[in-house]
């Protein structure tokens, strides 16, 4: 790795209302991918980018944070923040290549030994059904702090996989009721995000049931939209729980829109929930609320979901985890 600290040239917008660890990393992505920062190249401490760009500290770690989180940036204790990849779409193109070279190489030994290329395909074939059957009858639990969330990535996950997911709570495991037990016990896998793994394997460690966690991160274009509007901008956001609640306030926050003038609310009375959204130039709904706002708003006032989804390399990750399980069918 090269221990010189290579010098960029970015320029963030402050007068522009996209958040500018947006604009950072949006930037640093640019300049990998234009071969400008090379893989191995040392990045600025974040003490001397944010001194240089005349930004807080905390603008320049949470676009480290999550270019770290990607894999495309690596930090070494003591060393310093070094680029690590080109960029996913470079990382897929290798992945891709690395698949194919696999295949190369079992066509040429059916070859060998007189499969010819019709009989070849027909074995792959056969070898995937094979593996989706298995993952077809494959029932699976995610959970989440909220049943809203829950449902959420229960849905995502059975667009992506082939796999049955019944959507749990935290509080689903701390009852523990006979119906969840049952669940559980007709389950072959546990999903839950990386920071409920650790209280799920607790919780249900009677059941000796395997947990995998999964990265889950808000849509960047949720907060993009927010982030466009004027700062005068009235917001009213509509949820089910406290807990997504919560999690979309520090979302926010972490976004750099903490300071907009927003009111939050999970209330079920009519009247209430209509006055709210009255008083409000923008609604912000969770995908559990929006038609309850749907029905209670008018057609000119403006609704934005707020989507969270789960990691595609998380996904990725699953998917051969649960190949790789042996399961009694």
């Amino acid at each position: 790795m090269n221990s010189e600290v290579v010098k960029i040239d970015i320029k963030l917008n402050k007068d522009t209302s996209i958040p500018l660890y947006i604009q950072l990393k949006k930037q640093i992505m640019y300049l990998i991918k234009n071969n400008i920062l090379k893989v191995g190249n040392k990045m600025p401490t974040e003490r001397e980018l944010s001194s240089l760009l005349k930004v807080s500290r905390n603008t320049i770690s949470t676009a480290y944070n999550e270019l770290e989180q990607e894999g495309v940036l690596k930090s070494y204790q003591g060393r310093g923040t070094f680029v690590a990849e080109d960029v996913n779409p470079w990382k897929i193109q290798n992945v891709e290549q690395k698949i194919a070279k696999f295949i190369d190489l079992a066509f040429e030994e059916a070859l060998e030994i007189g499969i010819d290329s019709s009989e070849f395909l027909e074995i792959i074939t056969k070898r995937i059904k094979e593996k989706r059957k298995i993952m077809s009858k494959i029932n699976a639990i995610y959970v989440e702090c909220n049943i809203e969330q829950s449902k959420m990535f229960s849905k995502q996950l059975m667009e992506s996989t082939d796999i049955n997911v019944i959507p749990l709570t935290i509080s689903d495991l701390k009852d523990l009721n006979n119906n969840t037990k049952n669940i559980l016990e007709n389950s072959q896998v546990v999903i839950a995000t990386f920071n409920h793994v650790n209280e799920v394997t607790h919780l249900i460690k009677e059941f000796k049931k395997e947990v995998i966690g999964v990265a889950i991160n808000v849509d960047l274009e949720t907060i993009v939209k927010i982030a466009r509007y004027p700062e005068k901008t009235k917001f009213a956001f509509v949820c089910i729980s406290n807990e997504f609640m919560f999690k979309a306030r520090g979302a926010l926050e972490r976004a750099g829109l903490g300071n907009i003038d927003i009111e939050y609310t999970n209330t079920i009375n009519r009247n209430k929930l209509k006055n709210i959204i009255e008083n409000s130039d923008v609604v912000i709904t969770s995908p559990g609320r929006y038609k309850s706002v749907r029905d209670n708003t008018d057609n000119n006032k403006i609704i934005l979901k707020f989507l969270y989804n789960l990691d595609d390399d998380s996904i990725k990750s699953l998917k051969s985890k649960i190949v790789e399980l042996k399961y009694k069918n």
